[in-house]
């Protein structure tokens, strides 16, 4: 859908659920964090007041216009967010260990057991796999647990006041609204990122009004709710209307073949190329595509599906994280590659070591993942200035044996 895909492609290198500002589940209408409390801003205040003439003037009732704005407000950290998508890109590998680590996988499969039945009926309906409903659940907020916690009035208007794509956001701002006065939930209970994406499977208000279904038949579309079931059928119905081939996977992994990276055969094509799936089957029919999106990492044969997965974010990396994680949640091992060792010269695990060697030190990383970010790099440059090193801020051997 343009919209999602819209407001996605800019954050596409950060990564689905990553961005999200974190929240408990439990948790969904208690005040935001201080960082993201709304401040007195007397320009806001006038665009809103001019706002609402053009909102009634597109049927947004005066009385749901008094309810969403009573708590409503300027948030300067959604501006600064806004501002600041442009991270670098990681490598799959630095993206899974966010999205799809084995933590993540130890939290999901409880959520899959759990939610075994309903997803079973989504599929049934929607021809979504079950493991994949799952897998975009775990990325966009961590089975439900990490859904956002900012008000979604508050973020839309503070965007659509900045101006930067004021249009756009005010756009999304007014269908926020829609649902308000149709009574699917309330503003209160309307909390997600920074962007306006909001529910377990974070979708934007256009995105809500035109995929989200009632998949429990109470009478509301209610993807907020502590119950997920109407928000993990909305993404199924989702993908299906995006074009999902029932009966086909995203993706596997695959060995034997040493050539044709980029290519689109017919399965049996690559099965006569000596391509077998890494642990075992056979491969699915129709065509695929053969990937390697990291050198020396997995090389993937993905179908037509992987394509629909993208639909939802625009980044292969995004895809792959869903239709992995889901595999993983049900059941499904690791991949059989490894992806080795860095430009830096150290893989993931000696990357990790590096972090919990920082932390002992008293540089603090935060919890060792081994992905170099910002912390992690601040921390490696304060400990080499304290050392008399050379400060470069970058991982390497010598100073993971330094720090052993």
């Amino acid at each position: 859908m343009a919209t999602r895909r819209d407001m996605m492609r800019g954050m596409a290198a950060m990564g689905g659920a990553a961005v999200l500002a974190g929240c408990n589940a439990s948790a969904q209408t208690a005040a935001p964090s201080s960082r993201f409390r709304a401040v007195p801003n007397a320009g806001y205040d006038a665009w809103v007041a001019a706002y609402r003439g053009r909102a009634q003037a597109r049927g947004i009732p005066a009385g749901v216009l008094d309810a969403a704005f009573r708590e409503a407000g300027f948030v300067p950290e959604v501006v600064r967010l806004d501002r600041n998508q442009a991270e670098r890109r990681r490598s799959l590998e630095d993206y899974l260990a966010l999205t799809a680590n084995e933590a993540k996988v130890a939290r999901g499969r409880p959520a899959f057991r759990r939610m075994a039945s309903t997803l079973s009926a989504i599929e049934g309906r929607y021809g979504v796999p079950a493991r994949t409903i799952a897998g975009l659940w775990g990325v966009e907020s961590d089975f439900g647990t990490k859904r956002g916690e900012i008000p979604v009035i508050s973020a839309l208007s503070t965007l659509a006041f900045d101006g930067r794509r004021g249009a756009y956001f005010e756009s999304e701002l007014t269908n926020a609204l829609r649902i308000l006065a149709a009574g699917d939930t309330t503003a209160a209970r309307m909390r997600g990122s920074w962007a306006g994406a909001s529910g377990h499977t974070q979708f934007m208000p256009s995105s809500y009004l035109e995929r989200a279904v009632d998949f429990d038949g109470d009478g509301r579309r209610d993807i907020w709710a502590d119950d997920p079931t109407d928000a993990l059928a909305s993404a199924a119905n989702f993908l299906a209307r995006a074009g999902w081939r029932r009966g086909l996977p995203w993706g596997l992994e695959v060995t034997g073949v040493s050539g044709g990276v980029g290519q689109t055969r017919a399965m049996s094509a690559w099965a006569a190329a000596g391509a077998r799936p890494a642990q075992g089957g056979s491969l699915p029919g129709g065509s695929g595509t053969l990937l390697r999106p990291q050198a020396g990492g997995p090389l993937l044969l993905v179908t037509p599906n992987f394509r629909v997965l993208r639909r939802y974010n625009p980044s292969d990396s995004y895809a792959i994280a869903v239709g992995h994680l889901g595999d993983r949640v049900a059941g499904q091992g690791n991949f059989v590659a490894g992806f080795g060792a860095d430009a830096t010269g150290l893989t993931i695990d000696q990357r990790r070591t590096l972090q919990a060697g920082l932390n002992r030190a008293g540089y603090d990383v935060g919890t060792p993942d081994g992905v170099i970010g910002a912390k992690t790099t601040a921390a490696i440059e304060a400990f080499q200035r304290d050392r008399g090193l050379a400060v470069t801020g970058l991982p390497s051997p010598d100073l993971l044996a330094a720090l052993r």
